[in-house]
């Protein structure tokens, strides 16, 4: 089945927008094609490659748990010539599927189509709020955007205090800024209910690089780094999370992160404490050496007074002839 022959039905009874997974499959035969005709196609219906008001009542196809996932369809011969616009098709479709994916996430207070942000600047395609008062937008993206048209969408989102989820349409090209921003990319495709993420491969172990503030980037990392060669990674949309900071990637995915993560981290635990032992080491054989007897100076290294000469590196007094190296000859 291909995202472009999905079909999103249109309630004559309620005037609203419907998705096949919102009732029982039985539920829409009795008012599809056959029953009593209040099911029709959206996209025909609102003058989509169609007269405006043309009603098609709709078929239901597919079952629960079948190789062909439930989906609408237009009767036989009742399509207009060459489909709808893949385009529209996918962003209907999947704003109704994100809604319906939300509403059974756990600590999901409210879910509601198009809606706007309290200051107006932003309709959120899906706006969801969590039992702990988070406003979260989830947006169904078709087309390829600027970064600057991309930036300034999400940081009205962030100055109104929501957050922002983006899903794109497959094969289209998002923003790498959006990675700049720290912000995963998802992709939806609605035939297989399926979404997919990008990982980030580990970074190079460049000099030092055990000193990084952010280790967990020499394993595989989920948001990846603008820069990161990327893995793809598909799971059914079902299986997201979502939470106070956007989707959750579930719980097997999040261990195999840590794990990659953790050599890292315990690797970089060792060098430093190689390097704070060679440390101990050069100093302890400093101390000893300026202490010999018949030796000028100092009998112990001491910490400079305000003022004095101080070494670079271990921050200890140092004698004025040590000053044009400006450290003690073993740090």
């Amino acid at each position: 089945m291909q995202d472009d022959l999905l079909v999103v039905g249109f309630d004559l009874e309620t005037g609203h927008e419907v998705h096949v997974a919102e009732q029982p499959p039985e539920y829409w035969k009795q008012r599809g094609f056959g029953g009593t005709g209040s099911l029709v196609c959206f996209y025909c219906f609102h003058g989509f490659e169609a007269a405006r008001g043309t009603r098609v009542p709709l078929l239901t196809r597919g079952r629960l748990g079948g190789k062909v996932r439930m989906h609408f369809a237009h009767p036989p011969g009742k399509a207009p010539a060459g489909g709808h616009h893949p385009e529209t098709v996918w962003h209907i479709t999947t704003k109704h599927a994100l809604a319906n994916w939300a509403r059974g996430r756990v600590g999901v207070a409210g879910v509601r189509l198009e809606q706007w942000t309290p200051d107006r600047n932003r309709r959120a395609d899906v706006a969801v709020r969590l039992d702990d008062g988070t406003q979260v937008a989830l947006e169904a993206q078709r087309m390829l955007m600027t970064d600057d048209a991309w930036r300034a969408r999400h940081r009205d989102y962030v100055r109104a205090g929501v957050v922002d989820v983006w899903f794109w349409r497959p094969r289209v090209h998002f923003p790498h800024v959006v990675l700049d921003e720290g912000l995963p990319v998802w992709f939806y495709t609605p035939s297989s209910g399926k979404v997919w993420t990008a990982f980030g491969q580990p970074h190079v172990r460049v000099h030092q690089w055990w000193k990084a503030q952010n280790l967990s980037v020499f394993g595989v990392h989920h948001p990846p780094c603008a820069l990161d060669e990327l893995e793809r990674q598909a799971l059914p949309l079902r299986e997201l999370g979502l939470g106070r900071f956007g989707a959750v990637l579930p719980e097997h995915l999040q261990k195999a992160l840590q794990e990659s993560q953790r050599g890292a981290g315990e690797e970089a635990a060792k060098q430093r404490e190689s390097e704070a032992r060679y440390a101990r080491r050069m100093r302890s054989q400093e101390q000893r050496r300026v202490s010999a007897p018949g030796r000028a100076g100092p009998k112990v290294l001491r910490q400079a007074r305000p003022g004095e000469l101080r070494c670079a590196v271990c921050k200890c007094a140092l004698a004025p002839e040590l000053a044009k190296a400006g450290r003690h000859i073993l740090c």
